[in-house]
């Protein structure tokens, strides 16, 4: 088969369509063939040489998937060869062929293309695990999700507004903000030209988010924590703004408020399990009935992979990137 593969670290160009050996479903695995992959923030680190796959993962890039089963590994029940799946992935996402553990599969929900379908399992899993799972959005909280235009931002705003809850965002400039307002943000903040901290304290009469996902880490600790609620939760998952701050406890203290961090790749088979079986219980039922879809920003033929990873660092897209076999 091909897959991307990354012979040295480096910019964009490193990324190198190969034929490499195909692999083979092990005890409770099943083969993919795969017809969509989708670029996330943690390909483009791997590709620099900063994140590499866990152990036992395939060695190419690549978090998610969408295509049919191909092939059973020995001990697997309950799936079909010829079976329309999606799948989380420790890696090998960008490749022709992929083995996934049956835990980390879904079906393709109803009245979606295998395509579109690639766009779902790294942002649901994620959306919901944190946000959910770990951070316990009620109906008429407010979430403040920051970078509402991402992949991660987009399915956040419409499973918010699915369980009732009130959502703000964060996202630079208006068109980005417009497509929020229209998956169901309201209220909308330019990070460029507003201060976040204010603007939900005046959208929540002084009150502040309830929860807040966030993407930057370091550089938004402070503000964050005064932009929570009183029993606020902030929920960090991303650390495009740093990885060091200092946190005033005091403050936390004062809100009686908790902060978490979470990645996804890395956590045991087990944890990967226990999060595509929530998302299947909560979240299929909702992308089947049209209330929540994924946002697709383009298509790339997986063979110009880099031109997808130089098209998320411009960061003008809107939703995600998929790459297509």
């Amino acid at each position: 088969m091909h897959a991307i593969t990354i012979p040295e670290p480096g910019g964009p160009d490193a990324l190198v369509w190969a034929e490499v050996p195909a692999p083979e479903p092990a005890a409770g695995e099943v083969l993919v063939d795969v017809t969509a992959s989708a670029v996330n923030r943690a390909d483009l680190l791997q590709r620099q040489g900063f994140y590499d796959p866990p152990p036992g993962a395939s060695p190419y890039p690549g978090l998610e998937c969408a295509g049919r089963i191909s092939a059973l590994g020995p001990g697997v029940t309950g799936w079909s060869v010829g079976d329309e799946v999606c799948a989380l992935l420790g890696g090998g996402g960008y490749a022709e062929q992929v083995a996934v553990p049956v835990g980390q599969l879904l079906p393709v929900p109803e009245g979606l293309d295998v395509t579109a379908a690639a766009a779902l399992p790294e942002v649901t899993a994620t959306v919901w695990s944190n946000v959910f799972m770990v951070a316990h959005l009620r109906p008429g909280e407010t979430l403040l999700v920051h970078g509402g235009s991402s992949g991660i931002g987009t399915m956040a705003i419409q499973l918010a507004k699915a369980v009732g809850a009130r959502v703000a965002v964060t996202a630079g400039g208006p068109e980005k903000l417009a497509r929020c307002a229209e998956l169901g943000a309201d209220v909308l903040i330019d990070y460029r030209e507003q201060d976040f901290v204010e603007e939900v304290r005046a959208a929540t009469g002084g009150a502040g988010a309830d929860v807040i996902l966030d993407i930057m880490g370091a550089k938004y600790l402070e503000r964050n924590v005064s932009a929570l609620a009183v029993n606020g939760r902030l929920a960090i998952i991303g650390l495009q703004g740093g990885a060091k701050a200092e946190l005033n406890l005091g403050a936390l203290l004062t809100k009686r408020a908790a902060v978490t961090a979470t990645s996804l790749r890395g956590r045991p088979a087990e944890e990967k399990t226990a999060i595509i079986a929530a998302v299947r219980e909560h979240v299929w039922p909702l992308l089947a009935d049209g209330r929540v879809r994924p946002v697709v920003d383009s298509t790339v033929p997986m063979a110009r992979a880099a031109d997808a990873h130089r098209a998320l660092e411009a960061s003008k897209h809107i939703g995600k990137i998929l790459l297509t076999t």
